[in-house]
């Protein structure tokens, strides 16, 4: 029995497989600190729950959903738009509920790559990019984000020839693993790109609400005219603490949802009417508590930089997403060695940036989903081992 040749050569995916090495690691009697994963340790505000429990005592919730979303749920992601990025979207034909962004990601990639195509991603990146051009039989080119640049990708220095085999372009801003933010004047340049070169813009938009000190990211469907070239996911898991109940939604290019549709609704068969119930009191509900949510992030945030910055690492401060990208300490090369050793002299877990691709060696991504005093006590720890 051999798994399709497209499955075989995929590695398997990394945070999958660090949980096995953290289960022997804890075997041993390890005091673990999780910084790796970036899945929100706070609630979901208490409306939100209620709406949850409310609609799952409902008699009639426990049935088939519609294809793509029920309309409160479509209607709700539009009216979020609308409020908080004046974004006007058609909920039956430019909104798409998902069962978490990344499969609508991966789907989407899927529904549009053939084999031989290539998908131009900005590297380093949210692994399922890859993976999914890959799977799909398509060539990944990597777009370098480098420190000096912004960690925003040099468009102009993509290869022709590359460009020309191109179908789709990934983006991510807040960027995930970097932190790096993008601005409409950036939006606006890779909108006329993807135009210019028949190109689907794919934009993964998963943290534009968690930001630090007044900044506000934008929509890439800011940019007059994005719909005819793109489609963006947002998600609520990381928006409203809701990682684990999978809502996502995909919005934008009438074409490109109705692609996904299609696909998708021979795969899966919508969401938990609960669930939905409770996306539609998050998204149109007091959106008050997240100034909150963020702040104890952005606390979080300062207890990292300063411990990495005295351990001799490098780090940018982040205006928003919930990560930390910092730099190797000098006479460190490897990414993964350096995290390792750091897991067996501390038992503090974080992430290698060769986990994000090529271009992430030589940095580690520190997740901040994890209560402030064990990432205090983590840092504590790391200043110990290096001091």
């Amino acid at each position: 029995m051999r798994p399709s040749k497209r499955v075989a050569s995929i590695p398997p995916y990394f945070f999958a497989d660090l949980a096995g090495r953290l289960s022997e690691v804890a075997a041993r009697g390890v005091d673990l600190i999780r910084m790796d994963m970036g899945a929100p340790d706070l609630p979901p505000a208490p409306h939100i729950i209620h709406a949850l429990t409310q609609a799952a005592a409902r008699p009639d919730a426990h049935s088939y959903t519609p294809f793509g979303g029920t309309p409160a749920f479509r209607e709700a992601v539009a009216s979020f738009y609308r409020s908080r990025f004046e974004v006007d979207l058609d909920p039956r034909r430019e909104v798409l509920g998902l069962i978490g962004s990344k499969e609508g990601i991966f789907h989407l990639i899927e529904s549009f790559v053939d084999p031989g195509d290539v998908a131009l991603v900005a590297e380093p990146s949210y692994p399922v990019y890859a993976s999914a051009a890959r799977i799909a039989g398509g060539d990944v080119e990597g777009l370098p984000l480098r420190r000096e640049n912004g960690f925003l990708p040099d468009l102009a220095a993509v290869d022709r020839d590359r460009l020309a085999k191109a179908k789709v372009l990934c983006l991510n801003y807040p960027n995930n693993p970097t932190g790096a933010t993008a601005d409409v004047a950036f939006f606006r340049r890779a909108v006329e790109f993807a135009r210019a070169h028949d190109l689907l813009l794919i934009h993964d938009a998963a943290y534009t609400e968690v930001a630090f000190d007044g900044f506000r990211p934008p929509s890439l469907l800011e940019v007059d005219g994005a719909k005819e070239v793109a489609v963006e996911f947002h998600t609520l898991s990381k928006t409203y603490n809701m990682a684990g109940w999978r809502l996502g939604m995909a919005v934008g290019n009438r074409q490109a949802i109705e692609a996904l549709y299609v696909l998708k609704s021979q795969i899966d068969t919508s969401h938990f009417l609960a669930a939905q119930e409770a996306g539609v009191a998050a998204l149109t509900g007091d959106q008050a508590w997240t100034q909150e949510r963020n702040r104890v992030y952005r606390e979080r945030r300062d207890i990292v930089l300063e411990g990495v910055r005295a351990i001799g690492m490098t780090a940018d401060t982040p205006r928003a997403a919930m990560y930390v990208w910092a730099a190797l300490p000098k006479a460190e090369t490897s990414s993964t060695e350096f995290c390792n050793r750091m897991l067996e002299a501390t038992g503090v877990s974080t992430t290698p940036g060769v986990a994000f691709g090529q271009e992430g060696e030589g940095y580690v991504r520190f997740s901040l989903a994890t209560p402030t005093a064990r990432v205090r006590e983590a840092m504590e720890r790391l200043v110990r081992w290096r001091g």
